[in-house]
């Protein structure tokens, strides 16, 4: 079902954010008050705006209390963003994702109204580091607490066991949600007990990173 998102600010990713969610089906405005953005930006959303989202009468016109989600991306301007982040919520918008500058920005933007604050270039380079730490490990994406679902490819060991037999659960606490198949290509929503695991498939797992870590280990031994 198509939802409906505003995405001020159409720097690098406040665009690549409006572009995506467009071309998942979705309907998006996007507003910046740069008019060759707003330019390149039209044919990647289902309105563009030139505007300064700084003009609290500007946003009163998009219906932000309408939308799913509403996507603050004012670059390097912290000021800016705080002053947006907050009358987007006093104009009753349901959810709020702002891209911050540092910690100490995004402790303000929760107070005046984030929902979500993301930190694109310290999330990039933790995730950068996990993969360097964590070779096997393919994706991550941080849950609550130590907690992780990760892509991992399988061991050597796993090859041609079912799941039951190697009893992931019960010896490193993680559990497989998923399966990516790719000879043929499908995809495996929590796979049965007796699924056999092949050379080309990943796995998709829950679990601590020391747990899902301790998997990895096995090819040394």
């Amino acid at each position: 079902m198509a939802k409906k998102f505003a995405v001020l600010g159409l720097g690098s990713f406040g665009f690549s954010v409006a572009q995506t969610l467009f071309e998942e089906g979705h309907d998006v405005i996007a507003l910046d008050i740069d008019n060759d953005l707003a330019q390149k930006i039209r044919p990647f959303c289902s309105q563009a705006i030139i505007g300064d989202a700084t003009q609290k009468d500007m946003l009163a016109t998009l219906g932000l209390d309408e939308m799913d989600a509403v996507v603050v991306s004012m670059g390097g301007n912290a000021s800016a963003a705080t002053l947006v982040t907050l009358f987007v919520k006093e104009l009753g918008a349901k959810r709020i994702v702002v891209k911050a500058s540092n910690s100490d920005h995004g402790k303000i933007l929760r107070k005046v109204g984030a929902t979500q604050v993301i930190f694109p270039e310290m999330d990039m380079a933790v995730k950068v580091a996990r993969n360097l730490s964590t070779p096997d490990v393919l994706d991550y994406f941080p849950m609550t607490g130590d907690y992780i679902i990760a892509e991992i490819a399988p061991v050597e060991d796993f090859v041609g066991k079912t799941l039951s037999e190697l009893k992931l659960r019960s010896s490193y606490n993680v559990n497989v949600i998923g399966i990516k198949e790719f000879v043929p290509e499908n995809f495996v929503l929590v796979p049965p007990a007796n699924f056999t695991i092949k050379d080309s498939d990943v796995l998709l797992v829950i679990g601590t990173r020391e747990d899902i870590k301790k998997i990895k280990e096995l090819n040394k031994d």
